[in-house]
C-alpha cells in the first residue's frame, strides 16, 4: 500500500481560499469616449465585479450597488457561466436583474474571440443601448491592471 501524497498548501489555487476581508476599495470603471465614432456616449469598461481569484478579493454586491448608484443601465458580459463560477460570481447575471440592469451576455471563452455573426449581434445591441442614452458598461474577467 502506498502512503498519501503530500500536497504542500502553495500547490492549491489561492481563489480555493476564503478571504480574511474583501477589497474596499471602490470598482474601478474607465470612461472611453465615443466621439471618434460620432456619437456623444461613453462606454464603461471594469474589471469582473465581486471576482475572488488569486489576490484580488471583490465583494459582489458592494460592487452592484455601486454600478447601479453611477446609473449603469445595461452591462455587456463576456464571460462564459463557467468562468463567472470560477471567479466566484456564479449568480452575478441574476444579481443584475434583481438590480433592474440589462445584461447583454455573450460567453466567450478566456482567450477566445467571437464569430463574426456574434460580433455583429454584440455591435447591433450595442449601437441601440448608445442610441437610446442608456448608460453602458462592459466587462469580461480582468482589467489590464490586473495581472494574469
Amino acid at each position: 500500500m502506498k502512503p498519501p501524497i503530500s500536497i504542500q498548501a502553495s500547490e492549491f489555487d489561492s481563489s480555493d481560499e476564503e478571504p480574511i476581508e474583501d477589497e474596499q476599495t471602490p470598482i474601478q470603471i474607465s470612461w472611453l469616449p465615443l466621439s471618434q465614432v460620432n456619437c456623444s456616449q461613453f462606454l464603461g469598461l471594469c474589471a469582473l465585479p465581486g471576482c475572488k481569484f488569486k489576490d484580488v478579493r471583490r465583494n459582489i454586491q458592494k460592487d452592484t450597488e455601486e454600478l447601479k448608484s453611477y446609473g449603469i443601465q445595461d452591462i455587456f458580459v463576456f464571460c462564459t457561466r463557467g468562468e463567472l463560477s470560477k471567479y466566484r460570481v456564479p449568480n452575478l447575471l441574476d444579481l443584475y436583474q434583481q438590480y433592474g440592469i440589462i445584461t447583454h451576455h455573450h460567453p466567450i471563452p478566456d482567450g477566445g474571440t467571437p464569430d463574426i455573426a456574434s460580433c455583429c449581434d454584440i455591435m447591433e445591441e450595442l449601437a441601440i443601448c448608445l442610441k437610446n442614452n442608456r448608460k453602458t458598461l462592459i466587462h469580461s474577467r480582468l482589467s489590464p491592471s490586473i495581472p494574469v
